[in-house]
């Protein structure tokens, strides 16, 4: 019986050991972007690096990537070490090299989790389920919309121009094919809403994404239970100007449970 060809998430953040500090990869043109990659698969990718070493205490608590420069299709090196180890918790710093030279870098914590008092102060809206909604077609200008399954229950990109509407989006979103969720594919998953100042306005601006932080709220154990079913997306932007906005996201399971959630800044040109 033929081996089962690797999804192609698996395959874009794929990376080879080099030793226990060092590997290499490659981009991925399914996951291309209007310039360079889709930076939720360069994060993932930089995750991989940590989740593969062979120090790794724990589950991913917070990932945060800087995008220092326009990453290249080709190959890049990713450098990951394990900075401080403490009881519970490990801090990470990551870089990822092209041509010599720093193309983003990155800080994670991963801990190990344990059973406590719990709340969650966000609210889960109440919204149609995702399949009593139709999937948004792929943008051909970003290959990497190709690989999502999303379905958006308001702040698409389909809404009349109009200065000054919200840009808060709310969608069911999954990998495309389906892929049983993991820390790998959150993490991509909570980069995939568009910049907010195309909701926003309507119109199509340069963009790029300077800093992103992650925060994971589940363990491995709800991550695998979510299987590949749709999670519910919410993201919003809070102030732009001068060059830069800010957006804050979240990611919940179907049940309405927070897995997820994110701030970013993102530079854009007029």
């Amino acid at each position: 019986m033929p081996k089962p060809s690797k999804h192609v998430f698996d395959a874009a953040i794929a990376l080879a050991k080099r030793d226990d500090d060092t590997y290499t990869g490659h981009t991925s043109p399914a996951y291309g972007n209007m310039v360079g990659p889709f930076g939720g698969v360069i994060g993932a990718t930089l995750l991989n690096a940590v989740m593969s070493h062979p120090a790794l205490l724990g589950d991913p608590l917070s990932l945060t990537v800087h995008y220092a420069a326009p990453i290249a299709d080709g190959d890049f090196t990713v450098h990951a070490k394990a900075v401080r180890t403490n009881r519970s918790t490990q801090h990470w710093f990551i870089e990822l090299i092209q041509a010599d030279e720093v193309a983003a870098f990155g800080t994670a914590v991963t801990a190990v989790r344990r059973d406590t008092w719990s709340a969650t102060d966000a609210n889960f809206p109440e919204v149609p389920p995702a399949d009593g909604i139709k999937p948004a077609p792929a943008i051909p200008r970003a290959a990497w919309t190709s690989c999502y399954d999303m379905r958006f229950i308001d702040g698409g990109l389909d809404t009349p121009d109009t200065d000054g509407y919200p840009s808060q989006s709310r969608l069911w979103i999954r990998d495309e094919p389906p892929r049983p969720l993991d820390f790998l594919s959150l993490s991509a998953i909570s980069d995939a809403f568009f910049p907010r100042i195309f909701v926003r306005r309507r119109t199509w601006v340069p963009i790029g994404t300077v800093a992103l932080t992650t925060y994971f709220h589940a363990d491995a154990a709800q991550l695998s239970a979510q299987g590949s079913s749709s999670l519910l997306g919410i993201a919003r932007g809070l102030h732009f100007g001068k060059g830069f906005f800010d957006q804050s996201a979240e990611v919940w399971s179907a049940d309405g449970a927070l897995l997820a959630a994110t701030h970013q800044v993102v530079y854009y040109k007029e």
